[in-house]
This record gives C-alpha cells, sequence and structure tokens, in this order.
C-alpha cells in the first residue's frame, strides 16, 4: 500500500510538474559553444520569451530548440523548419563581444542584436501561425462553417463563413487580418482575396507584402519591438491586441490628431491638416448622380466626413460646419491630359485616396459636371466612427492600387474601406461594381439611412443633397423670360447663344431679372471654360512638337509632377519610416508639403497665363465678352440696388 501510495504521489508530481510546463520553451543548443557565447545566447533568448505575449506562450505549447547554424547564407539571419530555429553562426560573436548591440545595418530594425531578436520573434511567429491555435469559439464557427459548405455548397453558406471554411492558420488567413493587411475580397468572386498587396507604400519591411504568412510574421516583429507601432499602424495594433487580450509595455504617447493631405485645389494654403477623429460626428455615403459621360454613367461613390468646427460639441449642428467637412474619394490618378477608357479598363491608372474638401466637391458636381449629390448618414456606432476615421488616414499614406473602371472603381474601392474600417459583419459579403447599387444595398442591409432625402426641401436645407445647377439655372432662365419676355425656351438656348446677342438684354432686367441674369452668366463663363479646357486640350494632344506649346507643355508636366504626392503622401517622406508619420516627422512633412504646393501655385498662375495666350481667337473672344457681361450685370444691380435706396457700404 505504501508503495501504491508514494507511486501515486509521484506520478501526481510529474503531472503537476507536466502542466506547469505545458507553455513555450526555449532551449539553446549549446553544444561546441564556450562560456559566453553560451551566456549571450541565453541573454538573447530570455529577452525574446519576455516580449512574447503571455497567450502565445501559453498557447504555443512546445519546446522549441535555438541552434546557431554555419550553413545559412550570409544576409540571412535565421531560418526555421519543425520546432528548431536556426541562427546564422556568423553573428554569434558580434553579439557575445557586445558589438552586436551598437552595430548598424541596413535593415529595418537597426542593429544586429535587434535584428537578431527579431528573426527569433518572426520564426516563433510562423510557429504560433502554423499551429492552428483558434480560441474555442473560432473553433465552434470554423466548424459550423466547414459543415455548412459540405451540405449546401458556397451559394448556401451564411455571411459570416466566408473566408472561414478553409482555414488553416491562426492568423494569417483570418478574414478580418486580410482586409487590415491589405489582401481584400476581390469583387464577385465569393470571397477570394487579391493576390497583389496594394498598400505598399511606407512599408517597414517590403517583405511583409509577399504573403500574409509573412506579413504576420513582419508585423508581429514590430507589434512587439517597436514603442511606436501603436501609432504607426493602429488599426493592426488593435487587432493584435484583441487576439492577444494583451498589449506591449512601453508604448510611447501618439500625437493628437492624423496627418492628412488636403488635395483640394487651393494652393496657396498648406495642404497638411491634422484629422482628429474625435470631433467626426458622422459619416455619410455622398453619391454623386450620373452623368453622359463614359466613365461617370454609373455615379460616383465617396465618404463625407461630417466634421465639428473646432469648439463645437459633437451633435446635429455640426452638419452646419461645411467648411470643415472632408470627403474620402477613390479616384484614378491621371498623370496625363488624356483619360484613356481602354486605360481605365486594364488598371494603367493607380487608384488612391483624395482627401478634399467638400466645398469643392459640391461645385465640381453641381456647377461644373451639373450633377446632384445625395450625402446619406451611415449608420455607425462612434467606435466604429472612429476606427474607419483612423483606417482612411492608414490607406491614405499607405495604398497605391490599380483603377479599374469595371472591377475596382470608385464604389469597390469605398466598400473595401467600409469593410476594413468598420468590421461591421453586414459588410462582409456584398458586392457591388456600380455606385448606385452599393447605396441601395447599403440602404437595404440598414447601414444606410435614406429617410434623410424623403423631403426634397428639407433634406436641401440641412445639407442632405445638392442639386445640380442645371435645375437652378433653368429657374433662373424661367425667371428671365417672365420678366424680359425671352424667346428661347429653355437655359441651355440662351448659354448657346453668343455673349454679344445676351449682352443687350442686360439693361432691360429689373432687379429680380438681374440676379437671374448674373447666376445665368456665370454659368455661361463656366461652360465657355470648359470648352476652353477641351480644346487646349486637343490642340495639345494633337501637336506636341508645336513650338508655341512649348511652355505651356513645361508648366503642365512641372504640375502633374508635383501633384501626385497631393494623392500619395508617402512620396514626401521617401522610404523614411513606415504607417502614419510620427510627430517627429511633421516638421519635414510641414516643410516639404509646402514647397511642393508653392511650386504648383507659381506653376498654376504660369499656366493661367499661358493658356489665354494659347486659346483661339474665337474663343478668346466669348470669354472676353462674356467677363465683360458679368461685369456689366454687377454694375446695373448695384446701380438697381442704390435706386431702389439698398444699404450703400463703404
Amino acid at each position: 500500500m505504501t508503495t501504491l501510495r508514494a507511486w501515486c504521489a509521484a506520478a501526481a508530481l510529474s503531472l503537476v510538474a507536466s502542466l506547469c510546463q505545458a507553455d513555450l520553451r526555449l532551449s539553446l543548443d549549446d553544444r561546441d559553444l564556450a562560456p559566453a557565447e553560451r551566456a549571450a545566447s541565453q541573454a538573447l533568448i530570455d529577452q525574446a520569451m519576455a516580449v512574447l505575449p503571455p497567450r502565445m506562450v501559453e498557447r504555443l505549447d512546445r519546446n522549441v530548440r535555438v541552434r546557431w547554424h554555419q550553413g545559412l547564407v550570409h544576409d540571412v539571419y535565421g531560418s526555421a523548419g519543425g520546432n528548431l530555429i536556426l541562427l546564422n553562426r556568423r553573428l554569434l560573436d558580434s553579439l557575445t563581444d557586445g558589438s552586436a548591440a551598437s552595430e548598424r545595418t541596413e535593415r529595418p530594425h537597426g542593429t544586429v542584436r535587434q535584428e537578431l531578436l527579431a528573426t527569433l520573434i518572426h520564426e516563433l511567429a510562423h510557429l504560433y501561425d502554423r499551429a492552428r491555435l483558434w480560441a474555442p469559439e473560432d473553433h465552434r464557427q470554423l466548424g459550423v462553417c466547414r459543415q455548412r459548405a459540405r451540405s449546401l455548397g458556397p451559394v448556401g453558406l451564411p455571411d459570416d463563413c466566408r473566408g472561414q471554411t478553409e482555414r488553416r492558420f491562426t492568423l494569417s488567413d483570418d478574414p478580418r487580418l486580410l482586409d487590415l493587411a491589405g489582401w481584400p475580397q476581390r469583387v464577385g468572386q465569393r470571397g477570394e482575396r487579391e493576390h497583389d498587396n496594394a498598400q505598399d507604400a511606407r512599408s517597414p519591411d517590403r517583405y511583409e507584402l509577399t504573403s500574409p504568412l509573412e506579413f504576420v510574421a513582419v508585423n508581429l516583429e514590430y507589434f512587439l519591438l517597436d514603442p511606436s507601432y501603436a501609432c504607426r499602424r493602429p488599426s493592426l495594433h488593435r487587432y493584435f491586441s484583441e487576439h492577444f487580450g494583451w498589449q506591449p509595455s512601453g508604448a510611447q504617447p501618439c500625437a493628437e490628431g492624423l496627418p492628412i493631405l488636403n488635395a483640394g485645389h487651393d494652393f496657396a494654403r498648406t495642404p497638411l491638416v491634422k484629422l482628429d477623429p474625435e470631433r467626426v460626428y458622422e459619416v455619410d455615403y455622398l453619391f454623386a448622380e450620373a452623368n453622359d459621360a463614359w466613365v461617370s454613367r454609373w455615379g460616383h461613390s465617396m465618404l463625407r466626413l461630417v466634421i465639428c468646427a473646432p469648439g463645437r460639441p459633437r451633435g446635429p449642428d455640426c452638419r452646419l460646419d461645411l467648411d470643415h467637412h472632408l470627403v474620402l474619394s477613390f479616384r484614378a490618378f491621371v498623370g496625363d491630359l488624356q483619360l484613356s477608357s481602354w486605360d481605365g479598363l486594364t488598371g494603367v491608372y493607380p487608384s488612391r485616396l483624395f482627401v478634399l474638401p467638400l466645398g469643392q466637391v459640391i461645385d465640381e458636381y453641381t456647377k461644373v459636371e451639373l450633377r446632384s449629390l445625395a450625402s446619406v448618414p451611415l449608420k455607425l456606432r462612434r467606435e466604429e466612427i472612429e476606427q474607419l476615421v483612423t483606417r482612411s488616414a492608414e490607406l491614405h499614406w499607405s495604398y497605391d492600387g490599380d483603377y479599374y473602371f469595371l472591377s475596382n472603381n470608385c464604389a469597390v474601392e469605398t466598400l473595401k474601406l467600409l469593410r476594413s474600417g468598420t468590421a461591421r459583419p453586414e459588410l462582409t459579403a456584398l458586392d457591388s461594381i456600380l455606385p448606385s447599387g452599393l447605396l441601395e444595398i447599403l440602404i437595404n442591409r440598414g447601414l444606410a439611412d435614406a429617410r434623410v432625402l424623403d423631403d426634397p426641401r428639407e433634406a436641401l436645407r440641412l445639407g442632405y443633397r445638392f442639386d445640380s445647377y442645371r435645375d437652378r439655372y433653368q429657374a433662373m432662365f424661367a425667371v428671365l423670360r417672365q420678366r424680359l419676355g425671352l424667346p428661347q425656351t429653355d437655359v441651355e438656348q440662351w448659354l448657346a447663344l453668343p455673349a454679344t446677342q445676351r449682352q443687350p438684354w442686360i439693361e432691360k432686367a429689373d432687379l429680380r431679372a438681374s440676379a437671374a441674369l448674373l447666376l445665368v452668366e456665370q454659368a455661361a463663363l463656366r461652360r465657355h471654360l470648359l470648352l476652353a479646357q477641351e480644346e487646349l486640350k486637343n490642340r495639345y494632344l494633337g501637336a506636341r512638337g508645336d513650338a508655341s506649346l512649348a511652355r505651356a507643355d513645361e508648366t503642365l508636366q512641372g504640375i502633374l509632377a508635383n501633384s501626385g504626392f497631393l494623392s500619395q503622401p508617402a512620396q514626401l517622406l521617401d522610404d523614411d519610416g513606415y504607417g502614419l508619420p510620427l510627430a517627429s516627422e511633421w516638421q519635414r512633412l510641414e516643410q516639404e508639403s509646402s514647397q511642393r504646393q508653392a511650386m504648383l501655385n507659381q506653376l498654376t498662375e504660369t499656366l493661367n497665363e499661358e493658356v489665354r495666350r494659347l486659346l483661339g481667337e474665337e474663343r478668346q473672344r466669348e470669354l472676353d465678352a462674356v467677363e465683360a457681361n458679368l461685369a456689366q450685370i454687377g454694375t446695373h444691380l448695384r446701380a438697381l440696388h442704390k435706386a431702389g435706396g439698398g444699404l450703400q457700404l463703404p
């Protein structure tokens, strides 16, 4: 009996000991190592173990041997296979004598010692990723999804099973991780992912772009070793922190506001601004209605950030702060005057996220293109709004995709941003290549509130709708017909007249008719400016050898070459740093962006002077006549106002 009790006690102690050791262990293969080499190697291993997330150590229950190996390629720091990590033996001497801590490298982490530490973390990340260490609830979901896939096939899968039926890794095939990492869903392919990663600007290590497996390993290096990771890649930092239920200590505080470049046309102001997610009250789906142009026949998808003016509490009144609202617009970056339909179909143009002032977007669509805008609020929670704004800033700095009119257009890009920025499950299985179709789906899924458009007058008053100026021009023309008895039947016929034929009617107009004439004549000016632009473009494209175009050509090429930074701000910092710029990089950003903006302002003024000279005589005469009409209408209005006893300003 005593022997049996002793055996049971020994077995219990053995079981307890094994349970206590049911964690990751790193064992140094110290054969052939001198005492100093052994001590330096063990210190490196201990440091790696100390920075690993506790949950990773707990779940990765195995003994992993670490061995210095002579046979690795010169510039390879380490590799792993099975439960063995090999480190390059040529680096052992500098680790042992301490010089590795200060010896600089051309690799991302700086010093030899830090690279060795990152190598251990990198290879352990691969082991963790390949071990399929899913949480119990994830295990259950994967089982259900696989069973549904076997019985119903891909067509019958519920939305939350998309991307879950063939999971093989802990992290690198997680749909959420893939959305953030830069391998989004391909439209119309039932969850199939893009093959290439277009988030290739401001990367810490381009090796991360080769595959999702390497992306996870590289980013775990920075998550664990870089105190600024939460500031540079906040969305991924949040993802890893939530996965591990833990975050590294010693993270540096982040600066207030997210750096963005406002790509507005006002080149006289500084483009670099700070976007504070806290000041964003709501996010709207901003839809530009279609017109007859080939690239615009399905409308255009954008997002509107309803930003509160400084000092105003978040609330409905922020919708009145139109001067502070920004628009996120994925557009093809066209580095030439000619927009080619074929190039748009074949992905020649880069797709980039432009950040634009709302006022400019309203003018662009309603006054120039004569297209109405609908601004439909998205039903997002507070944390989703802030995460979406943060994600937008990340893409603004990192994304440089390919624009396809039919498969990677503004609607597809906007949906991908909404999906990665909010993680809303309702967006998982959405597919639409049409801006109008995406809006309809968002409304039907309860993600957008279209009731704000039910009352057209109220929608206009509150800024949920911005009507095309075509309707305003026609309304003003109706006033002119009533007051002046014009023979033309619509505004298009009136605008088609030469300016000299419209001029005699100015002196006949009363105060109300003069105000209507002013608005319609402004439309005539915009019309002729567009015609002049088209005339110059055709002349430019058809006569590249024309000596008279030499200066304009040089100026235009300068504008095209220098404006790319507004849609790809990473150009301003070359290859320094990664992710969102830190506060320490702001001074250089301000200097570089201001210099580029000043150059653009100067080039634009030069081009404006030059193009007037290049216009044909007939077009020049017509523009001069329209401007003369506007000046005469202004003088006539002031005279009528004074005669009517109106207030005269000094």
